[in-house]
């Protein structure tokens, strides 16, 4: 099809849009400036530059990032132990910290590959989950990694604490997750949305709660927090799909801990874990729910 046209489907533009792209030269085919009427070939390389959305960040700021703790770094990657309330990277309406920010605060640099906001980052955490991320530093690792978190290639295991007993103790959650239908800021099982993959394992029972292994085969947006909602057994303490027992658990978030990631070393390509420990309210309302009668 025309290039124009080629742009504006792939990059859910208008044509007007595209064209302009085109115009500027900001559409490369092979690494050639081409005009709109071009038509793209297959297995031909599209290479676009979009002009920064409105209110995008273009530089990260360092910030003191209390609670960022660096497990493991080398010249390709930093492993940090997220605290909550800290979001991945800067975006849209976010003015709290993030981990760039902490990250340059504490004289790491990163990977430069990626939006000028989310360079390195090759994962997220929600901002009310705690625990394991990595961070590219280097080009090599940031293609590696990106690669790998695609292929499924990276063991994610996260530790949840839902309501109530999950029947049967150990299963696998096969449910497609989409934009909620009618709330936006909620995400749902839809008919039709993302292929969403999620397999537990209760690891201990409490009167009113389980606590949970969780391996994720897929990554989506609040996938666990979605996907326990769905089964009726919510995440303690979120407040977005509960009903919850963050009163009783006396817990301000969703009880959500990524407690281990396992991959292969980009450049040693030698398998590496890292794990981290619950946070003090976590361990706190484990507590709590352990002696609740």
């Amino acid at each position: 099809m025309r290039l124009d046209q080629a742009v504006s489907r792939l990059f859910g533009l208008s044509r007007t849009a595209a064209a302009a792209l085109v115009a500027a030269g900001d559409v490369l085919i092979d690494g050639r400036p081409q005009t709109k009427s071009e038509k793209v070939a297959g297995g031909s390389w599209l290479e676009v530059t979009l002009p920064p959305a409105p209110g995008a960040v273009t530089a990260i700021e360092p910030v003191t990032v209390e609670g960022l703790r660096i497990i493991y770094s080398d010249d390709d990657i930093v492993v940090v132990d997220k605290p909550v309330g800290v979001a991945a990277h800067p975006s849209p309406g976010w003015t709290g910290p993030t981990v760039l920010s902490g990250l340059a605060a504490l004289g790491q640099t990163v990977a430069t590959s990626g939006a000028a906001e989310r360079q390195g980052i090759v994962h997220r955490l929600d901002v009310g989950t705690t625990g394991i991320m990595v961070v590219a530093k280097s080009e090599m690792a940031y293609s590696a990694l990106k690669r790998a978190f695609k292929e499924r290639e990276v063991d994610k295991r996260y530790h949840a604490v839902v309501q109530g007993h999950l029947d049967p103790l150990r299963g696998t959650v096969d449910a497609p997750i989409d934009r909620h239908p009618t709330q936006d800021y909620k995400w749902a099982v839809v008919s039709g949305g993302k292929p969403s993959i999620t397999h537990y394992d209760t690891i201990e029972a409490f009167p009113a709660a389980s606590l949970v292994d969780v391996r994720l085969e897929t990554g989506r947006t609040h996938q666990i927090r979605v996907h326990f909602s769905a089964l009726r057994h919510p995440c303690v303490g979120d407040l977005t799909y509960g009903p919850t027992l963050a009163a009783r658990a006396q817990l301000h978030r969703q009880w959500l801990h990524a407690r281990q990631l396992s991959f292969q070393h980009p450049r040693t390509h030698e398998d590496v874990t890292f794990t981290s420990p619950y946070p003090e309210d976590l361990a706190n309302a484990l507590a709590i729910l352990r002696g609740a009668g």
